[in-house]
């Protein structure tokens, strides 16, 4: 017998539904006509044990204990799913061959072979596991993925980074949160002080853009513009604008950022130009060509529809799950993949006939993706984006629409207004690889006016190309606002009146779900170390794309941030734990070092071992640490104790305190 474990139901039923018929039902299990058995776990059936487990010592809280780690670590089933792992207990015992279903990513590799390892699998049904990769619901990728089994040990090391990541965050959430709930109670804290290893970066990340928002102290700076003429003898007068760009003389008078801060000095430049012969000193005119954006990994997902339409990363998530399961409208969701196989090539007419079907032919372009223009007259299936890159495709790929087809009336009826947003979204990325290239010139003419030097800067569209179905940009359209006039290097100018503007320097903005995300993927921006730049720049950031959604919801929950809007701030509690925490704990260069030993091991490059070894060094230093600390900024905060009534079958008994 042939057993699937798939890792939810529904992925099981979708294995089902392509195997003979008829089918006997069981509870927790499918038997097709040939014998094939298809089971399912339902999410996690598994978890860590509590420390206690280890040692009963551990049930009391206590710095002496610290760092608490297993010599020989113990998984326990859940208690609400305990009956569906009896039931595999027995299936995998009667199977010859078992089929990993688990889904296509960290997570589901491991999640489905903890089980295996769990059951007392004997090694040699577990060599043979086969590995089957689904990352579409509909009919004929199911069918695919199953005649396309590939060995379970081909995925040993991206089993073993889930791992070590799951030990991981076991090892620095226990230990940290107790040792800081210990010294917090100190402090007058009522209530556990929790530490993640992602999550308290990513709190100190709002914590520190909030106190730089309140220490802000705007500053006004001074921009001059030449407002310039072409001279008659050339032809007709044109006009165009150029910006000054101060010299090193004026380095004194400039902010970080290069900004005048003198208005002194401005109005003098300003008088001097005015009414003044200018000659063109340099010229540029490239004929440049942007290749459309990538399709989504859901992290690019999550930020995209969160500035478009205001959504949630956890909002977007949950839609992205209907859509895959549900409406089976799209392919896996919880990537963090932006690239697809070569062989999925060939199935692109038919994905592509399905988007416009469920858009309504005749003006799909508008119905998805919210802009008149004739793209669907543009689509050139022999265009092969950057996007097919079989070497940069591991157990999942981007996230794209399915060949499902339903009538336009039928999407805007089945699907809710969010999941029809963010579908309208997943069709375009895939819809704009088949478009051509954005043309352009980039036009830069160096200007120089006596002493002074003024850039101006244009784009002149030659194609307009993917963009079609894109929104234009306010980016875009101030660079396209002006038009500079065929120039020459040598040519002379006439230059009016100058404008004098000033405006005022303004904070960094509060974080959104889009920026934060944003900040979590492109983790190397927000550290100072060039030599870890270099390194963060080529690895996943802070979390994963699965994980992410749920840091953010976790802080929110346990009160550390809260969401006013679209903006996220930290509470009084998030900044007083920030503040009571050692910077190593806060900062995120040290998790994103391990995120990309983490990615070492998924690529077979790094040692579990080695990684723990670390780990475990840091954490009895950080735990010693703490033992210096008591947080004063905590007291009075946190849950306070409540009374609750016991109950009593004849009498009333005295309030008894529960914390």
């Amino acid at each position: 017998m042939r057993l699937f474990i798939a890792e939810k139901p529904s992925l099981g039923r979708a294995i089902a539904d392509v195997l003979p018929k008829p089918q006997k039902k069981a509870d927790g299990f499918i038997v097709a006509a040939n014998g094939d058995t298809i089971s399912w776990c339902i999410g996690h059936l598994l978890e860590q044990v509590e420390p206690e487990v280890y040692d009963p010592a551990f049930k009391k809280w206590s710095h002496e204990h610290l760092p608490i780690v297993p010599d020989k670590w113990q998984l326990v089933a859940k208690k609400k799913t305990s009956k569906q792992l009896s039931v595999l207990r027995k299936l995998v015992k009667q199977a010859d061959q078992i089929v990993h279903a688990g889904d296509p990513d960290r997570e589901g590799q491991l999640l489905v072979d903890e089980v295996i390892n769990f059951l007392g699998v004997s090694q040699q049904k577990r060599l043979a596991v086969q590995r089957c990769l689904i990352s579409d619901l509909n009919a004929k990728a199911v069918k695919h993925a199953i005649s396309t089994l590939r060995s379970n040990r081909d995925f040993i090391p991206l089993s073993i980074s889930a791992l070590a990541r799951s030990r991981a965050d076991w090892l620095y959430g226990i230990n940290l949160t107790r040792a800081y709930t210990l010294q917090g109670q100190k402090g007058g804290y009522n209530g556990v002080l929790s530490v993640g290893r992602v999550q308290t970066p990513v709190l100190g990340l709002v914590v520190r853009r909030d106190e730089a928002i309140e220490k802000f102290v705007s500053q006004p700076f001074y921009e001059v513009w030449a407002r310039l003429e072409t001279l008659a003898d050339d032809g007709p007068v044109q006009s165009f604008q150029a910006k000054w760009l101060p010299s090193k003389e004026c380095k004194p008078y400039l902010d970080a950022a290069g900004r005048n801060l003198c208005k002194a000095l401005a109005e003098n430049v300003a008088r001097r130009i005015s009414d003044q012969s200018a000659v063109v000193s340099k010229l540029e005119r490239k004929h440049e060509k942007q290749a459309a954006p990538l399709p989504y990994n859901l992290s690019a997902l999550q930020i995209d529809a969160s500035k478009a339409f205001g959504l949630s990363a956890q909002q977007v998530l949950d839609v992205c799950q209907a859509l895959y399961e549900r409406h089976k409208l799209i392919t896996y969701p919880r990537s963090d993949c932006r690239y697809l196989p070569k062989d999925h090539f060939n199935e692109a007419k038919s994905v592509l006939d399905a988007v416009q079907s469920n858009a309504g032919a005749s003006d799909a372009s508008v119905k998805l993706f919210g802009v008149k223009s004739d793209a669907t007259k543009s689509i050139n299936l022999s265009l092969k984006s950057r996007a097919w890159n079989d070497a940069k495709v591991n157990a999942h790929h981007a996230i794209i629409p399915t060949q499902k087809k339903l009538s336009a009336a039928k999407l805007t009826t089945t699907l809710s207004p969010s999941e029809e947003k963010v579908y309208r979204l997943i069709c375009r990325n895939y819809f704009a690889q088949f478009l051509p290239k954005h043309e352009f010139y980039g036009v830069k003419a160096e200007v120089e006016i006596g002493t002074g030097v003024f850039i101006a800067k244009a784009k002149e569209a030659i194609e307009v190309g993917w963009k079609c179905v894109f929104p234009v940009a306010k980016s875009d359209e101030s660079e396209n606002e002006q038009k500079i006039p065929r120039l020459n290097v040598g040519q002379e100018l006439k230059s009016l009146a100058a404008n004098l503007i000033e405006k005022n320097t303004s904070p960094p903005k509060h974080y959104t779900d889009a920026t934060l995300l944003a900040a979590m993927t492109g983790i190397s921006a927000h550290v100072s170390d060039p030599n870890l730049k270099k390194i963060l720049r080529e690895t996943d950031g802070l979390g994963t794309d699965a994980t992410r959604a749920g840091i953010i919801e976790l802080l929110l929950k346990r009160g550390y941030l809260s969401r006013q809007g679209k903006s996220m701030y930290s509470t009084k509690t998030g900044r007083a734990l920030v503040g009571a925490l050692p910077e190593v704990a806060t900062h995120p260069d040290l998790t994103a070092v391990w995120e990309s030993r983490l990615s070492a091991i998924n690529e077979g490059k790094g040692s579990y071992h080695e990684l723990m070894r670390q780990l475990q060094t840091q954490l009895e230093a950080m735990v010693t640490e703490s033992r210096g600390v008591i947080p004063r900024g905590l007291k009075g905060l946190g849950s306070k104790p409540r009374y609750q009534k016991a109950k009593t079958k004849k009498r009333r008994a005295k309030p008894k305190l529960v914390s």
